[in-house]
């Protein structure tokens, strides 16, 4: 079953056209990458979806098309976002951020124990329970940008950049500790990501994109194959 299904999707920042027609589809419960160089569109493609710029094309979601809907409405319908950047909430603490995520839901039981299962899939962030996000390290902060968006219970997780500006060993950290989540919790997930070895231990196929199109479509094994995409994004 599809999930996410965006046709011929266009996207713009005033008169700036950045997305000129781009399509993928994320089934439920899969995991699909979005490769591509700076300025490709690749984060853009995840704001349109999340309802932050002005789209043109069809998003659907669950059979049900989301263009333009506000982002509030956009998340109400299973749909998390953890953004480049992170975006955790500096002066709250690492159990406080992990609360705002759960602030659509009312089973407060259920979010106490998602509490827990958040700090047993980032133990790290168990010791630091407390502290402010603000003085959480890169990967820390990462952590607990995933959290914060699992908290939300959705079926659709958007990851962009996850490995952005830390470290290969805690950029593997945190890539585990998703594909644990993933097969954990069966959420599907769409993930942007400049490190194409860690986009393929996570995601069964991938769309490359070029000047906001898609340029390639295939298998995480089709893809690792094509010596074009070893050049550009594996190191070979």
């Amino acid at each position: 079953m599809t999930l996410l299904e965006l046709v011929d999707v266009t996207a713009s920042y005033g008169s700036v056209q950045v997305l000129e027609g781009v399509s993928l589809s994320v089934p439920d419960g899969g995991a699909v990458g979005i490769l591509g160089a700076n300025g490709a569109g690749k984060t853009t493609t995840l704001r349109a979806i999340t309802g932050v710029v002005r789209t043109g094309g069809s998003i659907r979601f669950d059979g049900r098309e989301i263009s333009g809907m506000r982002p509030d409405q956009v998340a109400a319908l299973g749909i998390a976002h953890v953004p480049e950047g992170r975006g955790t909430l500096g002066q709250l603490s690492v159990r406080d951020n992990l609360r705002v995520g759960s602030y659509l839901r009312k089973d407060r039981k259920a979010i106490a124990e998602d509490i827990d299962y958040c700090l047993d899939l980032f133990p790290q962030l168990k010791d630091r329970i407390g502290s402010h996000a603000a003085a959480l390290s890169g990967g820390e902060q990462q952590m607990l940008a995933v959290g914060r968006a699992f908290m939300a219970r959705p079926r659709l997780l958007l990851l962009d950049e996850a490995s952005l500006g830390l470290a290969p060993s805690t950029a593997r950290n945190v890539y585990d500790a998703i594909g644990r989540l993933r097969r954990e919790s069966g959420i599907a997930m769409l993930v942007v990501e400049q490190n194409a070895n860690l986009a393929f231990s996570l995601v069964e196929s991938a769309t490359v994109l070029e000047t906001g199109r898609n340029v390639l479509t295939g298998t995480s094994a089709e893809l690792k194959g094509m010596d074009e995409i070893r050049r550009a994004y594996l190191g070979g």
